[in-house]
């Protein structure tokens, strides 16, 4: 493969998800940059990123094909990406797949030359915003968060600390993107053109 596959993780409450939708909006009109739709075990009604709403049955029928690239497990749901999804790779494009840290070990070994993306934030942010949504105890946020705190990124992970506003967590990964060899954007121009600061996810 010519192109960078860009994988990107980070913990609960750390606003991967928003950080991702940010970035996809300042890249919308690159053609050379391409967001890896995933498969899921999750009704499209459910809300949140746009996917492809499967049946655990035919996620495990796909899996058993050899239809996904990628495939892992998390919080009793099915994640897969297609291999149709990373086709660009071979066109020297770039794609970005919204990952799990679990699965980034096997990742790396199918694809070594990722570039891994870890979208976190403090302990003190993640307690804050994890309890802000009211969706679990105490006891299972607190579990989360020590669960955050065992993971290590690997040597050449980008880290982005997402702590004060969404655009300057966007920002700030734009520019360390815009480091990387081959890059297919200019991340000055790209961050000069941001809008205003929004609230953090």
């Amino acid at each position: 493969m010519s192109g960078r596959l860009i994988y990107v993780m980070g913990p609960s409450g750390a606003g991967k998800d928003s950080v991702l939708s940010c970035l996809r909006e300042r890249l919308a009109a690159n053609g050379r940059i391409h967001w890896a739709r995933r498969t899921i075990t999750r009704a499209a009604a459910a809300g949140g990123e746009d996917h492809e709403a499967v049946t655990p049955d035919v996620f495990d029928a796909l899996q058993a094909q050899g239809v996904f690239a990628m495939a892992w497990r998390a919080h009793g749901l099915g994640y897969g990406v297609r291999r149709e999804q990373l086709k660009w790779l071979e066109l020297g494009d770039w794609v970005f797949v919204n990952g799990s840290r679990e699965y980034l070990a096997t990742a790396l070994r199918m694809y070594p030359s990722l570039t891994p993306v870890h979208v976190t934030a403090s302990p003190a942010t993640l307690l804050l915003r994890l309890t802000a949504r009211q969706r679990e105890t105490l006891d299972q946020v607190r579990a989360r968060l020590a669960h955050a705190a065992t993971f290590a990124p690997p040597p050449g992970t980008l880290e982005i600390h997402n702590e004060s506003t969404l655009e300057d967590a966007c920002s700030r990964l734009l520019g360390a993107l815009g480091t990387l060899e081959g890059s297919r954007f200019s991340p000055v121009a790209s961050v000069s053109a941001s809008a205003s600061p929004a609230p953090s996810a």
